[in-house]
């Protein structure tokens, strides 16, 4: 039912891992496949994958590329939202969203807090540049399946909005 929006839209996702381990040393994107999987599951097809190290400004050129393709109307980040001094996603997100949508990510870190007792120290962002929708999640594969439940309806209802849509409001 989610995905019907989303597949009606013909919505397209790209996915951003930032990760210095599995940039420069190689090995398996778990992350990301986990983002990939939430994607096609709410009937999002995935236009296009990024692996970068955790360098602000090279998260920063990665999603303006993103939100200037065309095909991309949402683009999910993992990794880097945490406390270590690498952790620059949010940064780099904050330098590229036009209008935050804090309520995303308040609802991931909600939905974070049955568990892990540490919910609240996740920094993901979300928010709108130009048509596109970002949303940070954690790095965790597990983190992204937990958070992606709480926000999964919402994302086609909100991509149908970025598009034009009434999605169902009134006046």
């Amino acid at each position: 039912m989610a995905g019907s929006a989303a597949t009606e839209l013909g919505a397209g996702a790209a996915i951003i891992t930032a990760s210095t381990s599995r940039a420069r040393n190689g090995g398996p994107d778990e992350s990301g496949d986990a983002l990939a999987v939430l994607a096609e599951s709410i009937g999002i097809q995935v236009v296009g994958r990024d692996l970068v190290v955790d360098d602000r400004d090279q998260i920063e050129v990665c999603l303006r590329r993103w939100v200037a393709e065309p095909s991309c109307d949402l683009i999910l980040t993992t990794g880097g939202t945490g406390f270590s001094p690498d952790d620059v996603t949010p940064e780099a997100t904050a330098t590229v969203i036009e209008r935050p949508v804090p309520g995303i990510a308040e609802a991931m870190r909600a939905a974070s807090k049955p568990f892990t007792d540490h919910w609240m120290l996740s920094r993901g962002l979300a928010g709108i540049s130009g048509s596109t929708l970002i949303v940070n999640f954690p790095g965790n594969p597990k983190a992204i399946a937990q958070t992606g439940e709480a926000i999964a309806l919402a994302l086609p209802h909100a991509l149908a909005l970025l598009r034009g849509g009434r999605g169902g409001h009134a006046g």
